[in-house]
């Protein structure tokens, strides 16, 4: 109850008269100010925060600018903010670069969604040559002797026909797996291998599917900002996103054997303890978890 009231009073009241003395002290706004005092994820983080809770329409419609409006929305509020450009010659840059990676972020959810939406498609000719590509990377001396086939199971598969493990995330599953195999690909073997543990092995495949859910859903809740926004100096791209499944896969594998759980039938008790062990380390406004290897 205290908190809220706080909360309330703050933004109705209290924000504005501190907004307004300090600007009388410093002759800067806020925004100039947290240019001044702020950098990497944590500035982006505060200047977005600033933008929407404004009270000014401009400044408010800042946070759903497209890309390619953002040059016209930085010299809007430079207007607003009457910020004379000759005397502050960084603002321009510093607020560009903010909002590229603010409408970035928006943007790459969307492209992930999308992707995310497709559904395996086994009349899809670049959906089988994707998935034949995985086998090829992980299994290169051994041939895929028919389409539907019980071989699949040696890559951590559950069924004989691998598009039924894809429902969840779609064709987003099989992409970012074919992209860990072809970007890390002795580090997917690796894996591959300590997967057919005797005892604490798991199903490649499947916990594969499984970290795409993790990556997408910590993307959904904006539990990526700050990673993003140290890891990017500009726009976040599909690319970063798989980037950060690829950290993801190596980071579970270790995180497993470290555990080395009684059986896979905990696999879920230890996917959340790891999904919250990474939700801790996106906390910090200096994170960037990248994989280093």
């Amino acid at each position: 109850m205290f908190i809220s009231l706080w909360e309330f009073f703050y933004g109705h009241f209290l924000r504005f008269w501190m907004k307004w003395l300090l600007r009388q002290m410093t002759g800067k706004c806020e925004l100039q100010r947290i240019f001044d005092t702020y950098v990497g994820a944590q500035r982006t983080h505060r200047i977005e925060n600033s933008l929407t809770y404004s009270k000014n329409k401009v400044l408010q419609k800042a946070t759903l600018v497209v890309q390619s409006e953002v040059d016209r929305c930085v010299v809007d509020i430079m207007k607003e903010k009457n910020i004379n450009p000759e005397k502050d010659a960084s603002f321009k840059i510093c607020m560009k670069a903010c909002l590229l990676q603010i409408s970035g972020y928006k943007q790459l959810y969307l492209d992930v969604e999308s992707v995310r939406k497709k559904p395996y498609d086994s009349d899809n000719l670049q959906h089988e040559k994707l998935l034949l590509k995985l086998w090829n990377l992980l299994m290169p001396t051994k041939k895929l002797k028919a389409r539907i086939s019980k071989q699949w199971a040696d890559i951590g598969f559950q069924g004989d026909d691998p598009k039924t493990d894809f429902r969840g995330m779609g064709i987003l599953g099989l992409i970012n797996l074919v992209y860990f195999s072809e970007n890390y690909t002795s580090e997917a073997h690796q894996i591959l291998s300590r997967s057919n543990h005797p005892k604490l092995g798991y199903s490649y495949a499947i916990v594969g599917i499984n970290l795409t859910e993790m990556a997408y859903s910590l993307l959904k809740s904006e539990a990526l900002k700050f990673h993003l926004y140290n890891f990017v100096p500009g726009i976040p791209t599909m690319e970063h996103f798989h980037q950060f499944y690829c950290y993801l896969v190596y980071e579970f594998d270790k995180f497993w054997f470290e555990e080395k759980p009684e059986s896979i039938m905990y696999f879920n008790v230890y996917r959340e303890k790891f999904h919250e062990k990474i939700k801790g380390l996106l906390l910090d406004c200096n994170v960037s978890l990248t994989l280093k290897i």
